[in-house]
């Protein structure tokens, strides 16, 4: 009877063991669990969060200058800018390119918009659009900065003369007054020819 109770407290001892261990394997794989959830959870994260490269794009205008040449004005670049300028005035056109580093401007990131706003205006103020290289197109939030941020001209305009609408040549005057010559001797006397001849030239058609 005592074997029987001694057998009986160790089986019971052995399940409240195994019950235990299945208890802290189960903890422990759920806190496994919601680490591999959470590291999954800042990976994506990370992904999403990564800069969406961006093309740069030309920023162009147009513009009357004060000397009423019409123009059209192009800018591209990222780090040295080239300014094409393309001009018409009158019977002759003409382009050239005007060259900057704007981000030596310390003002220049913190408002690009305006930038190019003022540069549009310094363009539009021009009195020699493409003529003197010793010019330079400031912005006036960069008046200050270094000159390699200011826009100066890189090479010579390039002129075109516009075709012009070619004039008809005169045409030739025929005379009629040997015609009428000839009919005031044969028909008038020779005291009235010359008044013979007035006459017959005034009655003649006008293509004489």
């Amino acid at each position: 009877m005592a074997l029987l109770t001694n057998f009986t407290v160790l089986l019971l001892l052995a399940c409240v063991s195994h019950q235990l261990m299945l208890s802290s394997c189960q903890k422990s794989q759920g806190r496994k669990g919601r680490v591999d959830r959470g590291q999954d959870k800042n990976r994506g994260v990370k992904v999403s969060r990564q800069p969406k490269s961006v093309s740069p794009q030309p920023i162009k205008g147009k513009m009357v200058t004060k000397d009423k040449s019409e123009c059209t004005w192009a800018a591209t670049g990222e780090d040295l800018f080239t300014l094409g300028v393309t001009c018409k005035k009158g019977d002759r056109s003409f382009s050239c390119e005007y060259v900057a580093r704007p981000a030596i401007c310390p003002q220049y990131a913190s408002n690009v918009r305006l930038y190019w706003k003022q540069i549009a205006r310094a363009l539009k103020k021009q009195k020699n659009m493409c003529q003197d290289s010793k010019v330079l197109v400031r912005a006036g939030m960069c008046r200050r900065a270094a000159r390699d941020a200011h826009f100066r001209l890189r090479n010579a305009p390039r002129m075109t003369a516009l075709p012009s609408t070619p004039r008809p040549a005169p045409g030739a005057v025929k005379s009629c007054q040997p015609d009428n010559k000839k009919l005031a001797d044969e028909h008038c006397n020779d005291s009235w020819s010359s008044f013979c001849t007035f006459f017959f030239t005034m009655v003649q058609d006008d293509g004489c």
